[in-house]
């Protein structure tokens, strides 16, 4: 199993998550955060043993990149590419994992997650998704390592996808949390567990979650070299 968290987005408390993860998916300055924020969030993972993914939105930042912007695949493609080779600059990457909206839109739409598997390839790096949908299946048809992603602090629907977050409960208590990010681990359908670095408690979430898997026996370790 490994335990992920969606960082370098100027959220707040990345440093004290990054004590807890094994893999971070860093903000590529362009949806939220900023160049100097994913410098030092990259600096830190590679101080701290850290596995560095990147972690590319839409460009459009009063919304997080949590809305939809109609684009095209083509916009699509040299938007991720234009963001992953800024954060690949720094070091290599393990995985590329869409951020918000691009995740969502990535997920069912074949020829945006055809897209941001060319860039994984080119820079030798894999993709996180949520299993049976796009993202895992583009990864597949690129011959480059899938991912199966589920998530502890966010409520997930019956078929995998996440609930929106304007609906009550979508954004679950730390001890909630806590219980979902150990029956995703002990499912076997997810190799990552994530926990998103803007959720309120963030770093208590992850340090809790850490201790409980130790307490469950079950062990972490980075994504990079698995299939």
């Amino acid at each position: 199993m490994n335990l992920n968290s969606d960082l370098g987005e100027g959220a707040g408390e990345d440093e004290a998550i990054l004590a807890h993860v094994d893999s971070a998916c860093v903000g590529c300055g362009v949806h939220a955060g900023s160049v100097s924020t994913s410098i030092q969030t990259v600096a830190r993972c590679h101080a701290l043993g850290v596995e560095v993914g990147a972690h590319p939105g839409y460009d459009d930042r009063a919304n997080f990149g949590r809305v939809e912007v109609p684009i095209s695949v083509e916009d699509i493609e040299a938007l991720v590419a234009f963001q992953v080779a800024g954060l690949a600059a720094l070091g290599p990457l393990a995985f590329i994992k869409p951020h918000g909206a691009l995740y969502r839109r990535c997920q069912t739409d074949r020829a945006a997650a055809d897209a941001v598997a060319r860039i994984a390839k080119r820079h030798g790096a894999g993709l996180v998704g949520q299993p049976g949908f796009e993202i895992v299946a583009a990864a597949s048809r690129a011959g480059i390592p899938a991912y199966r992603e589920g998530f502890a602090d966010r409520r997930m629907l019956p078929d995998g996808t996440l609930a929106p977050r304007h609906e009550p409960g979508s954004v679950l208590e730390p001890e909630r949390a806590v219980e979902q990010a150990l029956q995703l681990a002990r499912s076997g359908r997810y190799d990552t567990v994530c926990i998103h670095g803007d959720t309120p408690g963030a770093a208590r979430i992850v340090a809790a979650i850490r201790l409980a898997f130790a307490a469950g026996g079950i062990t972490t370790s980075r994504l990079a070299g698995r299939r």
